[in-house]
């Protein structure tokens, strides 16, 4: 479903601290802070996770010029089980907060729900975003980082990084989102928690078309259309079913992808980067600040995120997964 924003609310500014081993991405010279200690200096992963999503913040806040009280409403998410780590920070930040889980797509979702409040006139500034951390995560989902377990080349590294954006009412020398694209859930019965990009493809596929189509719109409209995070196998699937689709080969040089890009061509992190900071930390960083730029007039950002659990995981059910989209423009 396409959402048209005739209000224009405008991306203000962007926030994403990183950790240690993002100081490897590709991307880095667009972070705002890496940090050499993954905990933060605190006691546990979850805690350095709140943590992170808590600086993020302060960077925004402090870029827009603004304090906390002055924002209407903190939108985000993570992966740790209910969103401990985004509540504890909310908590500290004591903004009116609305907790969002799309999984990895969670900082585009958390941006539309912005984007509406403010297309509304119920706010005025909000922030929206979502985080992951490395260890917290492969803990809950696949094996503790202690058990030395091996992956397979289908495997996404998770990042850790807090990735936030201020949204706020038009201003001419802002990006602004023009539109946006909520994705349905697609569930083409994959079942393997090592291969997330295989099973978020045709959900990427099936909200790419869906705008394109809506916005009667092709793919060369785009500066750039940019996803995340399938990684290296998941964006080639999903090329090869636009290609099937009818898109020429040719038009795909504008299509890229977050994850399969984070880590650069490192192969110790597999087929790439995941996690809801990998998406958030390059679209609240890279993409802002090349739109400010002029390298780029409007881009496509469509977030992927798998819709599975532990406990589905382990009842054997298959991974549903969703993409939401935003269209975003530079004039």
């Amino acid at each position: 479903m396409v959402i048209i924003f005739p209000s224009k609310p405008s991306l203000l500014a962007g926030g994403v601290v990183a950790g240690p081993l993002e100081d490897r991405s590709t991307f880095k010279q667009y972070f705002d802070t890496i940090y050499d200690d993954e905990r933060w200096q605190m006691e546990t992963n979850e805690q350095g996770h709140r943590k992170m999503i808590e600086e993020a913040c302060e960077i925004v806040m402090k870029k827009g010029g603004i304090s906390t009280g002055e924002v209407d409403f903190l939108l985000g998410g993570d992966l740790v089980n209910q969103m401990t780590p985004t509540n504890f920070a909310a908590r500290e930040l004591a903004i009116p907060f609305i907790g969002l889980f799309s999984a990895c797509a969670t900082s585009v979702s958390a941006v539309i729900v912005a984007s509406l409040l403010t297309e509304l006139g119920a706010a005025n500034l909000s922030i929206a975003g979502a985080s992951s951390q490395h260890n917290a995560i492969e803990r809950q989902f696949r094996y503790p980082i202690n058990y030395g377990a091996q992956k397979p080349q289908t495997a996404q590294w998770t990042v850790t990084a807090a990735g936030y954006a201020l949204i706020g009412k038009h201003q001419e020398d802002a990006p602004f989102i023009e539109a946006a694209t909520v994705g349905k859930v697609i569930d083409y019965g994959m079942d393997d928690p090592f291969h997330m990009g295989a099973a978020m493809a045709p959900a990427a596929f099936q909200t790419i078309k869906s705008h394109l189509e809506d916005r009667k719109q092709e793919i060369y409209h785009y500066d750039l259309i940019l996803t995340g995070d399938l990684g290296q196998l998941g964006l080639k699937l999903l090329k090869g079913m636009l290609v099937e689709s009818g898109i020429k080969n040719e038009e795909l040089t504008l299509l890229r992808d977050a994850g399969a890009e984070f880590y650069g061509q490192d192969e110790a992190f597999q087929s790439g980067a995941s996690g809801a900071g990998c998406s958030a930390a390059v679209f609240f960083s890279y993409v802002i600040q090349e739109l400010r730029a002029g390298t780029y007039k409007r881009v496509l950002l469509v977030a992927t995120g798998a819709l599975l659990s532990p406990l589905s995981f382990q009842q054997k059910e298959t991974i549903p997964c969703t993409a939401h989209a935003i269209e975003i423009t530079m004039k």
